[in-house]
């Protein structure tokens, strides 16, 4: 459907452009954009990298088993339906530890897995269990430490200050997740009312 949407406004647009004779300029924008896109993602690729290498010595060093160990507790009150030693605990753990550290290409393969595991336990049913739904709102809403990304971002932009953002995310992020948890609480107690009555 996204893909529809994406297609009929670029349709549109270029439409709209033509009719007003303005199709020069959205040659100049198309070119300038997908210019702008490679510098972007080749300076993003460092900064990546250097936080990936991190992970990777965290994870090689025993402090990714720590810190997992460290929220689990809590992670396995958010998600009952899965079983403590169950694969799936593990990649819902490591992404959410990702997506603190602002790693979002590092953390998504994690959420597929996740998403996977979750599926299995599910009996492989089509609609989505009590967890996948719970993972989706952490997942989307999730709770980022060091915006590693938009760092990246206002560095390429020559932002003076490109890591004044911590504060502000961190405050933002929390009070998203807080509020995905108890949505998805809220919607899955008044569902569960409904079933019983």
């Amino acid at each position: 459907m996204v893909n529809y949407i994406w297609v009929g406004m670029t349709i549109i647009g270029l439409i709209f452009a033509a009719v007003n004779g303005k199709m020069k300029e959205v040659n100049e924008a198309i070119f300038h954009s997908a210019n702008e896109a490679v510098t972007l993602c080749i300076g993003l690729i460092s900064i990546l990298v250097f936080w990936l290498g991190i992970m990777k010595i965290a994870q090689d060093s025993g402090l990714l088993e720590k810190m997992s160990s460290f929220f689990r507790p809590l992670v396995q009150r958010l998600f009952p339906e899965v079983p403590p030693g169950h694969p799936a605990m593990g990649y819902i753990l490591s992404n959410m530890i990702a997506n603190m550290f602002g790693l979002g290409n590092a953390a998504t393969p994690l959420g597929i897995k996740a998403m996977e595991q979750l599926k299995e336990l599910n009996g492989g049913k089509p609609v989505a269990s009590r967890s996948m739904i719970t993972f989706l709102a952490i997942n989307t809403s999730s709770l980022t430490l060091i915006p590693t990304t938009v760092i990246a971002i206002r560095m390429n932009y020559g932002s003076a200050s490109p890591t004044e953002i911590v504060g502000p995310t961190l405050f933002a992020t929390f009070i998203s997740a807080i509020f995905a948890i108890f949505i998805d609480r809220y919607f899955y107690y008044r569902r569960s009312r409904k079933e019983v009555k």
